[in-house]
């Protein structure tokens, strides 16, 4: 009863030897890149994939795959990287199978292939790089469109994009306030109300105070009409720029010799220790 084994095993050897001997005497051969059409009203394109080669399916250039399904996940290995894009390899483990591929993509186009193992047909050439373009109009006009779908890597990455714009405006928000804290704080001490004027014709006229700070002049008062505002220099009167609200005229500049007018009634005013 001994005898069969060696046999069996020397008929073993001979097969495998002889499908090494047809595997090389038949070797794969990557065909040179080409565009398929994919149309929903049309017959899936087939795509030839060589046993353990890998072949390169491509979207159009505006599109990233949102996601892939594959009727056999077994035979076949489907990758497409860790990060969104629009590029899917495809490579079967097992020889003379086929199965089919379905690509959605973020713009919401579908695309469906059928993938065939091409290792024992008589032309060994399989397809190294296949590009995909869709057939339908209404495919192509969402390309132009933004994309409905985004990548679960790319949401990931925007949710981390805002989560640090957040901090990043809490922080300047942050230091904003303290500055206006500060300011606020410092403010007082910037005011001088160093300036003199017949205060019987600022009343006549409704002139309440004048002060100033590092770089505006302000006038207060309650005027029964607006009066005009005028810098002396060189005892020369010239009207200036002005803003006024509620009767807090801000002049931006510090001055040191003015008057308010309206029509005859006048009353001057100049900085103590400034130019008269």
């Amino acid at each position: 009863m001994r005898p069969p084994f060696p046999i069996a095993i020397g008929i073993g050897l001979m097969l495998a030897s002889g499908q090494l001997h047809a595997a090389d005497s038949h070797p794969l051969q990557p065909s040179a890149p080409r565009t398929v059409i994919v149309s929903e009203a049309a017959t899936p394109p087939e795509v030839r994939a060589g046993l353990l080669q890998s072949t390169l399916i491509v979207l159009p250039a505006e599109e990233k795959a949102a996601n892939v399904f594959a009727g056999d996940t077994v035979n076949w290995i489907f990758d497409g990287g860790h990060v969104a894009s629009r590029f899917i390899s495809v490579k079967p483990k097992t020889a003379n199978t086929a199965t089919d591929i379905h690509i959605v993509s973020d713009h919401g186009n579908e695309y469906t292939l059928e993938l065939h193992e091409v290792s024992n047909d008589p032309d060994a050439h399989f397809d190294s790089k296949v590009f995909i373009n869709p057939g339908d109009q209404t495919a192509k006009d969402r390309l132009a469109q933004l994309p409905v779908f985004v990548p679960a890597a790319e949401l990931d990455k925007a949710k981390q994009e805002a989560t640090a714009s957040k901090a990043a405006q809490a922080a300047e928000l942050k230091t904003e306030q303290s500055k206006a804290e500060q300011f606020r704080s410092e403010y007082p001490g910037s005011l001088h109300f160093d300036y003199t004027w017949d205060e019987k014709r600022g009343k006549e006229l409704g002139l309440q105070q004048i002060w100033r700070d590092d770089k505006f002049t302000y006038l207060r008062g309650q005027f029964q009409e607006t009066p005009a505002l005028y810098e002396l220099k060189d005892k020369k009167g010239s009207l200036i720029n002005f803003d006024f609200n509620s009767g807090l005229y801000t002049v931006p500049k510090q001055l040191e010799h003015g008057y308010l007018a309206i029509g005859k009634q006048k009353v001057e005013f100049h900085r103590t220790g400034g130019a008269k």
